[in-house]
């Protein structure tokens, strides 16, 4: 009976570490490689945008909070 449960707990290790494996296989892979790095290019491109919306939004109350904001709209 001990050989049984020691054989099943086994077999359950193989197949959990060959899932591991698996998978770390799938994500060192060129399309692994492919789609982390495009998750990364669009993490980068949210954060800019971001940054940008920020920096507009703060020249415009910059620009209110100085008054330059109607000579601005004069001049164009």
């Amino acid at each position: 009976m001990k050989r049984i449960v020691w054989m099943g707990i086994g077999v359950a290790i193989g197949v959990i570490a060959f899932r591991k494996v698996s998978q770390a296989q799938s994500s060192l892979g060129p399309e692994g490689l492919n789609r982390a790095v495009g998750r990364l290019a669009d993490g980068v491109y949210d954060f800019a945008d971001a940054v940008r919306a920020g920096m507009r939004e703060r020249e415009t109350d910059l620009r209110t909070a100085l008054g330059i904001e109607s000579a601005e709209l004069v001049r164009r």
